[in-house]
Order: C-alpha cells, then sequence, then structure tokens
C-alpha cells in the first residue's frame, strides 16, 4: 500500500512540476527514480499517463482523468492530517518571491518583511524584476503580477485589487504645451513612454463615449522603470502614464499635475501568482492572505 501511495504521490508532483526533472528537485530525488516510478506505476494500471517527446511531456486522457481522481484522493489525506496539526504548526522554511520593481519595494516587501516578525522560523527571498517569471522553472513559491495574466493551467491566482491610473506632467510642462482635457487632445503630446521588452506600452484612456482611445503620443524619451518616468515628469520632459499610489504625493507638493485619474484611464489588476499543487503550503498561504488583506489598503 505504501508502494502505491508513493507512486501517486510522484505522478502528481510529476504533473505539477510540468516535466520528471523540476518533479525530481521538488521531491530530492533523481530524475531516474520519477521515470521509474512512472513506468512502474503505468505498468500495474496498464495504462499509459505521459505522452512523452524529447521536449516535453503532456497528460494522455487516462492520465488526466487518473490525476483528477488523485489529487481529490491526496486532498482528503491533507483535510485528515490538517486536523490534527492546525492550532499547533506555524509557516516555516524560505519563501521566494517575485514582484514588480517599484511596487514590490514599496508595497509587497513590507508585507512580507511583517510576516518574518510575526513567524520566526519563516525566511523571506524577494527578487524584484518587471519581467514575467517563470515560477516553476526558476523555483519561486510565490508572484505578484500588475496587468493582464496570461493563461496557463500551471498557474492559480488570486488577485489583490486594482491599480488606479492617471495622466500628469510637471505644471511647468503644462503652462508650455497646453492642458489637455480630453483624450483627443492627448495626441502630440510629448509623452514619456514605458518599455517592456524594448517596445513602448500602448496608453489607453476612455473617450468621451466611454470607448478605449490609444493617443498618438510623440515619444522621443523612454525607460522600463516607473520612478525614471516619474523623475523625467517632474523634469518637465513631459506627460506620464502612472500609478496614482505612485503620483499621489507629487501631486500633492505640487510637483505634478494631475490630468486625467481613473475616471479617464483604465485600471489595471494586481494578482498574487503561484504555481498549482494539490497541497498548498503554509508559508505561501499565510503570504497571499496578508496581500490580499493589506494591499487594497495602500492602494487606496
Amino acid at each position: 500500500m505504501n508502494d502505491r501511495l508513493n507512486g501517486v504521490a510522484v505522478f502528481v508532483a510529476a504533473v505539477e512540476a510540468g516535466n520528471f526533472a523540476m518533479a525530481a528537485q521538488r521531491l530530492a530525488v533523481t530524475r531516474s527514480a520519477v521515470a521509474k516510478t512512472i513506468a512502474k506505476l503505468e505498468q500495474r494500471l496498464k495504462v499509459r499517463l505521459f505522452n512523452r517527446t524529447t521536449r516535453q511531456q503532456s497528460l494522455t486522457d487516462d492520465g488526466q482523468a487518473y490525476y483528477e481522481r488523485c489529487v481529490r484522493a491526496l486532498a482528503e489525506l491533507d483535510a485528515a492530517e490538517e486536523c490534527f496539526e492546525s492550532g499547533r504548526r506555524e509557516p516555516s522554511g524560505t519563501l521566494r518571491v517575485t514582484a514588480p520593481l517599484l511596487f514590490g519595494r514599496r508595497c509587497v516587501a513590507p508585507i512580507l518583511l511583517e510576516l518574518t516578525q510575526r513567524y520566526r522560523k519563516l525566511q523571506l527571498e524577494i527578487s524584484f524584476n518587471d519581467r514575467v517569471v517563470d515560477l516553476v522553472q526558476e523555483g519561486f513559491d510565490l508572484a505578484v503580477r500588475i496587468g493582464e495574466l496570461r493563461d496557463s493551467s500551471r498557474l492559480v491566482a488570486r488577485q489583490l485589487g486594482m491599480q488606479r491610473m492617471g495622466i500628469c506632467a510637471a505644471p511647468e510642462y503644462l503652462d508650455r504645451n497646453g492642458r489637455p482635457t480630453n483624450a483627443f487632445e492627448l495626441n502630440g503630446h510629448a509623452g514619456i513612454a514605458y518599455l517592456s521588452s524594448g517596445r513602448p506600452v500602448p496608453w489607453r484612456v476612455y473617450g468621451d463615449r466611454g470607448d478605449v482611445f490609444l493617443p498618438r503620443m510623440s515619444t522621443r524619451v523612454g525607460f522600463d522603470d516607473v520612478q525614471a518616468i516619474a523623475d523625467a515628469a517632474i523634469g518637465g520632459a513631459g506627460l506620464a502614464w502612472l500609478p496614482c499610489w505612485m503620483i499621489g504625493p507629487e501631486v500633492r507638493n505640487g510637483r505634478l499635475e494631475l490630468i486625467m485619474n481613473s475616471e479617464r484611464v483604465p485600471a489595471t489588476e494586481i494578482h498574487a501568482v503561484w504555481p498549482r499543487m494539490r497541497h498548498l503550503p503554509l508559508k505561501v498561504r499565510v503570504a497571499v492572505d496578508a496581500l490580499v488583506k493589506q494591499v487594497p489598503e495602500l492602494l487606496s
């Protein structure tokens, strides 16, 4: 019976990790040990569970059906153990997190650092990076992502809030070039671009009828860092499209002037994202719960 349960656990790990090598890393065994266990399981069941090529693996129809049943069975076992362990466990181990550069520093890090003060067995590693990280491949437990999520059956997401956006500029720039009052009047203005993978991210603004308008800006300056964009805007380089939580203090002190607020500029979603697995580690669960509770307060 123990061998049967071990085979099931290895099979589920192989599915959720995406390949045998990553499953072996998670289980602290060799890749060949994972492959042999899967082969024995297929032999015992008399079905093929995976379609395997030199580059990738995917579940067969039988494999998908068996996976769904295995996940339910293992979840029942986890729930049984939870009944005995609840109340006497605390999160422990290293929590590896990736988050956007500025938002991560200002909003994510303080929340997670507070968890390390509350839970002495918890260790924290945060990577600040605006690129989309492959969580499974690079070994991260959790990511905070801003914007539209890419479809992935290997990930689970939970919304943390909405990032409201605004368009602003230095008063001196607006005195020289005029103050646009609608989406159409943005055309021709100098816009400081946010660069993603070397390309400017288009601005999206609501028109008078509620339709989405993409203004044609004169873009001579671009950065892949929002703080650099804010600094350039304060220096008079042009209009900037930035998060309201970031520009609020600069608007209040008069260094920036808000031209269009979140009623005119579509907001973007913020999510916590983690690899799909049958049993969510406690360290990830408490981190997600803390972010869900506190991030909306910071955004407001």
